[in-house]
């Protein structure tokens, strides 16, 4: 449904350049619009996910953890922040690729270890976009990945019940040097200057990845699609009421003049010839990386 039948108005450029784009996508969520506003490329799908799939699974004499039944009131992950109780990313600012990706088949529980306790569901989509998570550590049959609608967070799935994709992008960003790197198979493709977070609600470290996509409403955003993340902002409280529980996006803007400043609501902003670029080569899952700088 088109953003101006349901505001009766097309709410004003600035309004929109003031609130930045995590209004955007929470409103296009609030609308019933997709995420998805073109076809994405589509990931390599592997075989799927088995006790035995992975070359880091479990030796012959080491034991998998059973899984605990998850019960059916547990809740689903959506766009909304994640339940908390999930395990840190141990380690956030790794900015080694992750060349794979878990794509949940149907409901799938998500545990807070291998045999641990299950905590929520993943579901096969959020907000109509094929949910596909990096995958970031196997253990004793078991199978961490990158949380969506959380921070530097993972949760660990058992055996079965998804499958594995290959993800043969990755996106590292530098708050220092205001520098994004596209690498493809670990070989950087490009590099391009981007504008980040302002004081106070700074671009969030970490790893985390390409959720969907979404068409911009207003002018200022270029005409370009944007890319919402797994991320969230890191304080709820220090970005305008309107703009709880929204996603941190990747998107251009109407001009290049504050590239290299940090000037947004924690979104990343590039030119609109570099997210056309991303756009066609980036499937959902990509991982994505903000690091200080890269080692």
């Amino acid at each position: 449904m088109p953003f101006d039948q349901i505001t009766g108005r097309r709410i004003p450029g600035w309004l929109f350049a003031a609130l930045g784009v995590p209004l955007l996508l929470a409103t296009a969520l609030l609308v019933g619009r997709a995420l998805t506003g073109a076809p994405a490329p589509a990931p390599v799908v592997a075989a799927p996910a088995t006790a035995t799939s992975s070359p880091r699974g479990p030796s012959v004499t080491e034991s998998v953890p059973p899984a605990a039944p998850a019960p059916a009131t547990l809740p689903v992950i959506t766009y909304d922040p994640a339940p908390t109780g999930f395990p840190a990313d141990p380690a956030p600012a790794d900015t080694r690729p992750l060349g794979e990706g878990a794509r949940p088949n149907g409901r799938v529980a998500a545990y807070d270890a291998p045999g641990g306790r299950p905590l929520a569901f993943l579901a096969p989509t959020i907000s109509d976009v094929r949910l596909t998570m990096p995958i970031v550590e196997r253990r004793a049959g078991w199978t961490a990945v990158l949380l969506p609608s959380a921070n530097r967070t993972i949760a660990w799935l058992p055996a079965g019940g998804w499958t594995t994709v290959v993800l043969r992008d990755q996106i590292v960003v530098e708050r220092r040097t205001h520098r994004l790197t596209w690498l493809r198979d670990g070989r950087a493709v490009h590099t391009w200057p981007v504008s980040l977070g302002m004081a106070g609600q700074l671009t969030p470290l970490g790893r985390t990845f390409v959720l969907g996509r979404t068409p911009p409403p207003q002018d200022v955003y270029g005409g370009v699609d944007i890319f919402a993340l797994g991320a969230i902002p890191d304080d709820p409280d220090a970005v305008p009421t309107g703009l709880r529980g929204a996603h941190i996006g990747l998107h251009t803007w109407y001009n290049d003049d504050t590239l290299g400043e940090n000037v947004t609501n924690g979104c990343i902003r590039l030119t609109r010839s570099a997210q056309r670029q991303l756009l066609a080569a980036l499937a959902p899952g990509t991982s994505l990386v903000v690091v200080d700088r890269r080692p």
